[in-house]
């Protein structure tokens, strides 16, 4: 997957196009939600089909709960395996070492450290899927239908370990990639800018409320105090 769109006519890539990856953001965030619900929809429910000692009782029960939960979060896998890599790809770009040591990403920074092996043993499980789909395609014909569903429950288990994962270094991501893409923004008034505008409207509203002052009165001798009766 290409890092950046491709230049137009041999154009040089606009500020706007170095940024396209924003735009994958918020399906990030998203995914990272999912995988985190699906995970919690589980724990909320695994307990019941075990004893005491936390061995299964009810071991279909507990199986295809495995399986619901692994197949929801393969979906959201998908979406990093989709745009992961780009947006990875921007938020390296436009880091700064600064940002590595101080400031509001310093920690979701560190922690994207081990990001690449996730995203790529993931892409790894996915083309063993595709690979696995295509032999059946070629050699036993019409059969997709009968195995594709017990392949798919392997594909899902086999990717969990790397959902899991993903449900700590994705909302990272996600929450680096919003806050350098905001300050990378060629677009964005500059922090001092909005500061002076801010300050501009404020003095002219001010101007605006503070009726005008009267005119001093003309110098006069002080009277005497009046007494109330």
């Amino acid at each position: 997957m290409p890092i950046y769109p491709a230049s137009h006519e041999g154009q040089p890539l606009t500020a706007t196009d170095q940024l396209a990856w924003r735009q994958h953001i918020p399906a990030l965030a998203s995914a990272a939600v999912g995988i985190r619900q699906a995970s919690d929809a589980w724990d909320a429910v695994s307990d019941s089909f075990c004893d005491e000692d936390g061995w299964p009782i009810d071991e279909k029960g507990y199986a295809d709960g495995k399986v619901t939960r692994d197949a929801e979060a393969w979906k959201h896998v998908e979406v990093f395996l989709a745009h992961g890599p780009e947006v990875l790809a921007g938020v390296r770009a436009a880091a700064h070492g600064a940002d590595y040591v101080e400031g509001p990403v310093s920690e979701d920074l560190r922690q994207l450290r081990g990001i690449d092996t996730t995203l790529e043993r993931a892409g790894q499980v996915r083309h063993e899927w595709d690979q696995v789909m295509a032999l059946m395609d070629d050699s036993l014909p019409g059969s997709r239908e009968i195995y594709a569903s017990h392949a798919q429950e392997i594909r899902n288990s086999e990717g969990w370990h790397y959902a899991d994962e993903l449900s700590l270094q994705g909302p990272a991501l996600a929450r680096a990639a919003s806050y350098l893409a905001e300050q990378a923004d060629p677009d964005r008034p500059s922090q001092n800018d909005r500061a002076q505008v801010a300050l501009a409207r404020s003095a002219l509203g001010n101007r605006e409320a503070s009726p005008a002052s009267p005119p001093a009165p003309p110098a006069s001798h002080p009277k005497p105090p009046r007494h109330s009766r």
